[in-house]
């Protein structure tokens, strides 16, 4: 949903918690992006997917760190779902064509129709051919729970799934969700841990397991040489990260702003 990256510059003056007044505008205004960044195979260095990232600007123009976005739009999981619908409209419409699309989903957000019979967000998400579909896995059992139905709506559809940001700090691992996925994206936090021996035992495991159950393996957070070394050292298929910036793609959209009566 996010890029840990952008989120080291966020707009100058915005706080820990986002104004309600800044959340209406950018809503309003749909001043919302794409960055697409590609998830390159290891060995080959070729491009075999790319993620679409959602991007959020002010009305100046500046970026907005999308993190403190999605935690604001959580208090109102309407606005939320909202705002994911209008973002995956713009990351399918631009997309490169024949590319493998990762597209993550907060499970909040699915859990906004999960006991209706109609889901327009999984419907937009299922015209795409090719897509993989990320679950962010949060922090709490409920969180579990739902991406837990996640997996088995969009798998009743014949997509693919991935678990996102596998061992993230106040992360949690549902075992059920694990084992219905097609794809482990391991977090950026791994390769710090990988130079001690007791986390690298334990990812290399994490890693054998995917790979027994068929399952393919990316890394995030490679920006630079000696990261994409320890990927390589590690055995994973994928890496993706700063390293490949020259790759990046953006897209950026907006409308004008309606004022308020």
């Amino acid at each position: 949903m996010y890029s840990p990256i952008s989120d080291r510059n966020p707009y100058p003056g915005q706080g820990a918690r986002v104004p309600a007044s800044l959340l209406l505008d950018l809503m309003r205004a749909q001043r919302y992006g794409v960055e697409y960044q590609p998830i390159v195979d290891v060995s080959s260095s070729e491009i075999i997917a790319y993620e679409a990232l959602a991007r959020f600007f002010a009305a100046d123009g500046q970026p907005l760190a999308p993190k403190p976005i999605f935690d604001a739009l959580h208090a109102s999981l309407l606005s939320l779902y909202h705002v994911e619908y209008d973002i995956k409209q713009l990351q399918l419409d631009h997309a490169p064509a024949s590319a493998q699309l990762f597209l993550n989903l907060d499970p909040d957000t699915f859990g906004v129709t999960a006991s209706e019979a109609e889901d327009p967000l999984l419907e937009l998400m299922c015209r795409r051919q090719n897509l993989v579909v990320e679950i962010i896995e949060n922090s709490s059992v409920s969180d579990a729970a739902l991406s837990q139905q996640l997996a088995q709506a969009f798998s009743a559809r014949g997509i693919r799934l991935a678990l996102d940001d596998i061992g993230a700090p106040n992360s949690m691992i549902s075992l059920d969700v694990m084992l219905a996925v097609d794809w482990f994206k391991f977090d950026r936090s791994w390769l710090a841990r990988a130079r001690d021996s007791r986390s690298r035992a334990a990812l290399v495991h994490l890693i054998g397991f995917a790979h027994e159950c068929g399952c393919r393996v990316i890394l995030e957070g490679i920006e630079r040489p000696e990261d994409l070394e320890i990927a390589k050292a590690l055995g994973v298929d994928g890496a993706q990260g700063y390293l490949y910036r020259q790759h990046f793609k953006q897209v950026a959209q907006h409308r004008r702003s309606v004022a308020l009566a």
